[in-house]
């Protein structure tokens, strides 16, 4: 019920004797109740904004191309009033950590700023537990999207993706003279070059290139993560491969390296890939050899499927939050219901050396990246199995001629994180 409707007067019959009594009546005062700006709670202050030394010291200390978001962390930690701030950042961005502490420790409130210092390799790996431990009541996270979810997190996290600016013109300039108009191009990239793909998709489309910029969700438009990228992309040139005038399609992808590149490019096997280094400047034309890399899978899986295969080591990461014990829950009882031994190991990272300790052990399956068994799976002993090759051995998934790039993608398998059941991050009971 609205404020209007509890104040109004529920509708009469008309009485002529009441006529006067009504007009005697004094009127009731409409009330109308706004809500209260919400986007206030977010608007970082002029003290802040308008801070001419805050102002002074970060554009002495730290590079103009990088955006680390110094007024909206000050503003976060002042309004939460956090006393002892922890800052994860990604190996490439370390180097700037202890400036961004110091001018952290000098302009807000806070009294301790630590800085995390263990590998961090995506936005997975985000250690509030450790940061908890240290005696930590805020992280900032610096470098990556926010793949777990705020509600689940051990202390409040702020994630600061680090926007890097981009020669959008020579980008756009480099295309143009690869590939001729009518080209269909699907721009995506890094979530620091996140900007660029918007304005270079924007300028594509205005040179005669039709851009489009893929999602997938919840991830930003046109963001890849290393285990996660939009699907589908090549489909619609694979079904005109046969008329004379179909569009060409092609990949344009904006990273400094081939990791994140690698996923989009298992996931669109058909599509050719074109890479933007906005650090060297240089347009390259990728290659990654996708039936080799099949084919290794399902020579692991097949190897898994053998009836003899009787006892599974289940791998949790614990490399910040990379394992998911929703995951684990669901693949201890698959296993079970498969009549397989299992037991669950602790691992921040996974070396062959150390799985071949455990010579009882027929098979591995691990819960942290699945580019960990893609990448670095055949230089085990035994088979180490991603969620998806484990419900693809046991039958409970069919095989997939395209590699599925999902674990950080809504409506994905059993075995992604997004998956209704898996989440919320917590072990259900399944028998």
């Amino acid at each position: 019920m609205t404020s209007e409707e509890a104040i109004s007067p529920p509708n009469q019959l008309h009485d002529p004797k009441s006529e006067e009594i009504k007009k005697e009546k004094p009127k009731r005062r409409r009330v109308i109740r706004r809500r209260a700006n919400r986007a206030s709670a977010n608007t970082i202050p002029d003290s802040i904004a308008k801070n001419q030394a805050l102002l002074s010291a970060i554009a002495s200390s730290l590079p103009a191309d990088y955006e680390f978001e110094i007024l909206k962390t000050v503003w976060r930690i002042e309004t939460s009033k956090a006393q002892h701030v922890a800052l994860q950042m990604p190996e490439g961005l370390l180097m700037y950590s202890c400036t961004v502490a110091d001018v952290l420790r000098k302009f807000s409130v806070a009294k301790i700023i630590s800085i995390l210092g263990d590998v961090t390799y995506g936005a997975c790996c985000i250690d509030d537990l450790g940061a908890k431990a240290l005696g930590a009541d805020l992280l900032v996270h610096y470098g990556h999207s926010c793949l777990v979810p705020l509600t689940t997190t051990a202390i409040p996290c702020l994630y600061v993706f680090v926007e890097i600016r981009v020669d959008v013109e020579h980008l756009v300039e480099s295309f143009c003279k690869t590939c001729h108009v009518g080209t269909r191009v699907h721009v995506m990239g890094i979530v620091q070059f996140r900007s660029a793909i918007a304005a270079s998709a924007k300028a594509l489309n205005e040179r005669d290139r039709p851009a489009t910029i893929p999602q997938a969700k919840p991830l930003s438009p046109g963001e890849v993560l290393g285990c996660t990228a939009p699907a589908g992309l090549g489909q619609l040139a694979d079904s005109n491969k046969d008329n004379a005038v179909a569009q060409t399609h092609v990949m344009l992808f904006i990273a400094d390296g081939r990791f994140h590149l690698e996923a989009a490019m298992i996931a669109n096997p058909t599509l050719r890939a074109l890479r933007y280094d906005p650090y060297s400047k240089t347009l390259t034309d990728e290659k990654y050899e996708t039936e080799k890399m099949k084919s290794i899978r399902h020579s692991a899986i097949h190897t898994a499927m053998d009836p003899s295969i009787k006892t599974f080591g289940i791998i949790l990461g614990t490399l910040g939050r990379q394992g998911n014990p929703a995951i684990l829950g669901h693949i201890r009882a698959l296993l079970k219901r498969h009549n397989k031994r299992c037991f669950v190991l602790l691992l921040s990272e996974i070396f062959p050396k150390k799985l071949d300790m455990f010579c009882h052990v027929d098979a591995w399956v691990q819960i942290a990246c699945p580019r960990l068994s893609i990448d670095w799976g055949h230089f085990f002993t035994k088979p180490v199995l991603s969620p998806y090759e484990l419900n693809v051995a046991l039958g409970e998934e069919s095989y997939r001629e395209v590699y599925p790039m999902d674990f950080y993608k809504e409506k994905s398998g059993r075995w992604s994180n997004y998956h209704e059941d898996n989440r919320h991050r917590t072990i259900k009971n399944e028998s």
